[in-house]
Order: structure tokens, then sequence, then C-alpha cells
């Protein structure tokens, strides 16, 4: 059998599979992710690097430039986190919870145009990366991963010319719970972006047994939104109850809800040509203009 080359096609041979959700390995991807390396940041590399004020810890996070960066350049920046790991499911989806296995900004920019940025949870005494959550049972404290959030955004742009008013917020899974868990846990960290893309889970939605998991500290941490637009995205029909939950909560703001249009828990769905990755790119670039 002939692998399906868009999303679209795979409709048109299967107009009867009304119920039938495909995997992502219907699609060719057209994107491969680079690999994380040492060195100096440099135009279409990505590499390992530590804020300056944790230099004498294990703490780290992924950086990427675009292939067409260049020092006096003034770029939109997307910032990612990750979901948890180590995980795997039966459809053979992957998670390692490391900022070097996350994949939606370079399959959101396509490598060109955008800073990306894979920014890590951090341990309890913030001295390493975790990769279930954040911080260390019992309490999960948030905190360190949130200074190294803080510390680190405005610090990529100023180094690199990245813009301070078109920072993205993206993740996948935890990620995806992060996007306002962390992002807008409070008025400082949530002044740092202009959008967000959550894809697959929603804080508030499931009382995942941390510390402010509950719906009312969801709300309370949705309301520092403001205008600002989420595009948010779920596997399968999951993203049904992430929309019965904004809309159960009052709050008005600029939400868009899609599926992906795939069964897989797995962020690699952005690497692959579909409508909804076109619509998410021309929506981020209407931000970026407006």
């Amino acid at each position: 059998m002939k692998t399906i080359t868009s999303l679209s096609a795979w409709f048109l041979l299967f107009p009867l599979c009304v119920y039938a959700v495909p995997d992502i390995s219907s699609i060719q991807p057209d994107l491969e992710v680079p690999t994380m390396e040492s060195g100096e940041p440099a135009p279409g590399k990505r590499v390992r690097q530590t804020h300056p004020q944790w230099k004498d810890t294990e703490v780290y996070h992924a950086l990427y430039l675009p292939t067409d960066w260049k020092p006096d350049g003034n770029y939109p920046v997307i910032v990612e986190y990750a979901g948890n790991g180590p995980y795997k499911n039966k459809f053979g989806d992957i998670s390692t919870g490391h900022p070097q296995g996350s994949k939606m900004g370079y399959g959101l920019s396509g490598g060109k145009g955008y800073i990306w940025v894979c920014i890590p949870y951090l341990s309890n005494d913030g001295k390493k990366n975790v990769t279930q959550w954040w911080g260390n049972k019992p309490n999960r404290n948030p905190e360190p991963t949130l200074d190294y959030a803080k510390a680190t955004v405005p610090w990529i742009c100023k180094q690199y010319g990245g813009n301070p008013t078109k920072v993205f917020l993206c993740g996948f899974s935890r990620g995806a719970i992060a996007c306002n868990f962390l992002g807008l846990h409070d008025d400082e960290i949530a002044k740092l972006w202009c959008a967000f893309l959550p894809y697959s889970h929603y804080d508030g939605v499931r009382n995942w047994g941390y510390p402010g998991a509950d719906q009312a500290s969801a709300k309370t941490r949705l309301q520092r939104l403001g205008n600002r637009p989420q595009f948010i995205t779920h596997e399968g029909h999951g993203v049904e109850a992430t929309k019965k939950f904004v809309e159960g909560t009052g709050i008005q703001g600029n939400f868009v809800f899609k599926s992906t249009g795939f069964r897989n828990h797995n962020d690699a769905w952005l690497l692959r040509p579909t409508p909804l990755r076109t619509e998410i790119r021309n929506w981020m670039q209407k931000i970026i203009h407006d």
C-alpha cells in the first residue's frame, strides 16, 4: 500500500470510514528535526545551551536559530515545553520528556523565520531538568521552572535578535498543560507571550493530582490570558472536552479549537504537510503582522 501524502487524500480514499482516525504514518513527513548538538549557535543548528545564571548546574535548554538568521535580524520566537517522559503507547508514539525531544516549534516554523527554544522543567532545587511534570514529588514546586523561563526568554531575545513582543508559547501533552499552568502562573511570566498553542491536554480539564491542578486554580490562571489568542489542538475527539471546559469558565477569549485529524498522541504530526498545519502557520503570521 502506498503512503498517502496529504490528510485530504486520506479522506478521499476512505470516504466510508466516518469514525476512523488515521495514524500519522499515513502521511510522509516533509521535515526532520535537527539533532541537538554541542557548540555555538548558528543558522540551521540546534544546540544545547544553559542560561548563565545556571552555568554551575545540570540545567539546559535546546536553542535553534533559523536558516535565515542574521545577527542584526529581528525574529519572532517560539518557546516550547515538552511532554512527560518516558512515554510510549500502542501506536508507537514516544515522548522522552527532554527538551531535545520536542518537535512542535520546528513543525510550526519549518526551520526558518522563527527562533525556537525548548525550555526545561526544573527540579525543586533548581539544579537539573526533570522529565515528569515540574519540580519533584510530593509538592512539585514550579518556582524554579518559572524562574528559568522568566530569565531565559528575555535573554534569548536580547542575545539573538528575538522580538520580545512576538513570543509564542507552545507545548505538547504536559507542555500543553504548562502553557497555562506555567505560562499564566503569575503576572510576570504571563506578560512574556503574544499567543499560545497547546496541543493535547489543557490546564484544568483534568485534575492530575499536583498542587494547583484543580479547576478553580486553572480558571484563575486563564483569567490572565486577556485577549491574547490560543490555538488549541488535540488528537481524535479530545478537543471537545477542552472546549467544554473553556466555555464553562465563562471567560471570554480568542480561542480556536481543532482536532489534529490523527489518532496519535505525538507532536510529530506537525512534521507532516496537512491543511491544519498550514492554517496554524497562517494564524501565527497574522499575529506577527498585526
